[in-house]
This record gives C-alpha cells, sequence and structure tokens, in this order.
C-alpha cells in the first residue's frame, strides 16, 4: 500500500531551491506512512490542515529571470487543482514591478491527500476492508488501528481469519489443543500465518507459546534433558532422560549436586556423579531447571559461554535458584583462552541484579570492550584439561 501519482512541476532555473508539487507531498507524506491519516478519517476525526511555506524565486531572481519564475508558478497552478490550495502574494522587483506568486500551499481536506498522494484506490480498498469486517467490532478496532499492516492480509483471507476469530473467542479457557479448531475455512497454518493479528485481536502475547497459554489452550509440553547419575532415581536405568518438566517434576530424585551446561557436546561429556545430574540449558530456556522441585535445596553450578547473554542466562536462573553458583565464567579463564575469542553478534547491556561481585565485574568488562570488541568465548572452546582441573563437583 503506497502513494502513487505525486506530481512534481515542470522544471525551471530555480528547480532545486524552489518548492514543488512533490515538496507539499512529502511533507504530508509520513501521516499517510504511520497510519495516521487513515485512522482518524475512519474515526470521523476533523482532517488537520496541512499549511505549508513555499519557497519560491525572491524579488531579485524575478528580475533575473521573470520566465523561470512564471514556468515554476504556472507548473504549481497546474498541480495544485484538487490537491491544495494556493495562497499567493504580490513579489515586487523594480525593473518589472510587482508579481502575484504562490507563496503557500495549504491542504484542508481527506479528498485534497488522497489525491496529492496518488492512494485514491487504496483508501476505497481500506473502505470496504472496514465495511467487511464491522461484523466484529474487535477485528474492525483493529484494522483501523494498523490500516498498512491490514492491507498486506490477502483479501480471501478475511472470512476465515474472522471465523478463527470466533472460535479462539469461544474456546478460551477450554483446555482444547489449536488443533481441534473446527471455524469454516480455517486450520491451523491460517492461525500460525496470522497469528500476530488474531493476537492483536483478542489481546494475547504474539509468541507461539504466549498466544496459546494466554487463551487458555493446551500447550505443547515443555522438555527437559538430563543425564543421571546411578543413585539419583533408584530402580530408573535410565541416564539420558528427555521429558516433559513436569514428568521430571515428579521424578523421587535424590541427589547432592547439579550442573547446568549450555553447549550439547559438553553436556555429552561433562562427568556425572552417582548422586549428581547433569542438564542441558539451552540457553534462556534455562529457567524450566527451577520447576523441577528437586532441585531448590541442592547446590546448583553453571557453567555458560563467556560472554553478555551467559552472565544474563546466569542471573535468570539464579530468580528461579538463587543459590546457583557459576563457573569456567571468570577472568583467568577469559584470558587464558584469549587466542580463541570471537565476536558476540548482538551484546546485551542489560542490568544484572543477581550477579556476584566478581561476576559482575568480568560483565562489565565484556560490556565496555575493556580486551577487545564484542568478546566472546564459547563454552565448547574451552580447552577441556582446564575445565575438568576446576569441575565444581566429584567426578
Amino acid at each position: 500500500m503506497g502513494e502513487r501519482g505525486a506530481v512534481r512541476p515542470v522544471g525551471a532555473r530555480g528547480e532545486g531551491a524552489w518548492s514543488t508539487a512533490e515538496d507539499v507531498a512529502a511533507r504530508l507524506r509520513p501521516r499517510w506512512l504511520s497510519g495516521a491519516l487513515l485512522t482518524a478519517y475512519a474515526e470521523g476525526l476533523p482532517f488537520e490542515m496541512l499549511d505549508l511555506p513555499l519557497r519560491g524565486p525572491r524579488a531579485r531572481e524575478l528580475g533575473e529571470d521573470l520566465a523561470a519564475a512564471r514556468s515554476w508558478a504556472s507548473a504549481l497552478e497546474r498541480a495544485a487543482p484538487g490537491r491544495f490550495d494556493l495562497v499567493r502574494r504580490p513579489v515586487g522587483a523594480r525593473t518589472i514591478g510587482a508579481s502575484e506568486l504562490p507563496v503557500r500551499a495549504v491542504v484542508s481536506s481527506y479528498d485534497q491527500a488522497w489525491r496529492l498522494l496518488g492512494v485514491e484506490d487504496d483508501v476505497a480498498r481500506w473502505e470496504a476492508l472496514c465495511a467487511r469486517v464491522s461484523v466484529d467490532a474487535a477485528v474492525r478496532a483493529w484494522v483501523m488501528a494498523h490500516p498498512h499492516a491490514s492491507f498486506e492480509v490477502d483479501e480471501a483471507a478475511w472470512p476465515p481469519l474472522l471465523a478463527a476469530v470466533e472460535w479462539l473467542r469461544g474456546a478460551r479457557g477450554s483446555g482444547r489443543h489449536l488443533r481441534e479448531i473446527t471455524a469454516p475455512g480455517v486450520d491451523t497454518k491460517l492461525v500460525e500465518r496470522h497469528r500476530g493479528l488474531i493476537a492483536g485481536v483478542l489481546g494475547v502475547p504474539g509468541s507461539p507459546e504466549g498466544f496459546v497459554e494466554a487463551l487458555g489452550l493446551a500447550t505443547k509440553p515443555v522438555r527437559m534433558r538430563l543425564r543421571l547419575g546411578a543413585d539419583v532415581v533408584p530402580g530408573l536405568a535410565l541416564r539420558d532422560v528427555t521429558a516433559p518438566v513436569q514428568d521430571l517434576a515428579a521424578l523421587p530424585a535424590l541427589l547432592s549436586s547439579a550442573v547446568v551446561v549450555e553447549n550439547e557436546t559438553t553436556f555429552l561429556s561433562a562427568p556425572v556423579p552417582g548422586d549428581g545430574v547433569v542438564i542441558f540449558g539451552e540457553g534462556f530456556r534455562v529457567s524450566r531447571a527451577g520447576r523441577l522441585p528437586w532441585l531448590a535445596d541442592v547446590p546448583v553450578h553453571y557453567w555458560g559461554d563467556l560472554d553478555t547473554h551467559g552472565f544474563a542466562i546466569l542471573d535468570q536462573l539464579r530468580a528461579w535458584l538463587p543459590q546457583t553458583r557459576s563457573f569456567l565464567m571468570d577472568r583467568d579463564t577469559l584470558l587464558e583462552h584469549r587466542d580463541r575469542w570471537v565476536a558476540e553478534p548482538t551484546p546485551t547491556s542489560a542490568a544484572l541484579t543477581r550477579l556476584t561481585g566478581v561476576e559482575a565485574s568480568v560483565y562489565e568488562d565484556l560490556v565496555t570492550d575493556r580486551y577487545a570488541d564484542r568478546v566472546r568465548l564459547e563454552q565448547e572452546r574451552v580447552d577441556w584439561d582446564w575445565a575438568l582441573e576446576r569441575w565444581p563437583v566429584e567426578r
């Protein structure tokens, strides 16, 4: 959706400096692109007049090239009808007398704005869309608030979208799976494709998990991967376990320590004592470990990438398991592996309130680029002998 047919007057000697019809349109265009013009129009608000001073020939320039000045004025006169009104005043020159030239352009109505921007067809389509979705007040409100986004939706998709909104509204809090949707012409692919729009209409988060959870529908089980010591769950022969968190939380686990790591290869290589557990943290999904009640009263050790996000993940884990201690995330480890540093793609500088003084100092070094630009020491680049010598639990 965009403006078309913008009018630019015929060139004159002062073309680079004197105002054109396109200059008038350019001042109005941001209000169109932001959606503010269409939203105000749909809400029946008065048009906010645009009164723009024009840069035109001065008296001296009239004397130097009267023909160019008249050509410039004529171009504006030809462009103006239906698009803007011109305000004129006399501009004098000693040698030729006074000439009346345009000094201001005034856009005073929506119709003028549409013609000036060349968007009459878009406005007509949008009015038709507003009428089509008026059967659902929430959908119409969304369309009115997001006019340009609404044009990105194929016209044929609106009937099933309306049906999807109605079904989801009725199924809210039911605990049903999204796969059970039976609205006419609707399948889960359509809902996923337009999840952001539907979420905006229903007032829920647009993320996949947040969308389903906030609507009170059945959510996909959250899973975790653990390596269990032989004595942690008596009678359980499995050692490498991936299961829903709620099932893992119900295990009758008896352990003395837990180690949380980020990298899968490290997870598979880490030593597991008979009465301990190693957890695959998977970045910011690490907070899932906080849902395991049998971790609440045991020592928890965390090793993440030595970069700004590694410390952010540590900070998040401590919100659930405040007894967590970090290892191999210290200045000695960082500087010992200087030849293995890489650049962190998108560092964070968030305030992390749960770091210890030593951790906060290293975090500050990384945030301020003390040693190099965007330093990152990935977990899998740390020398394995160095890591084992500093392993926090008995091996």
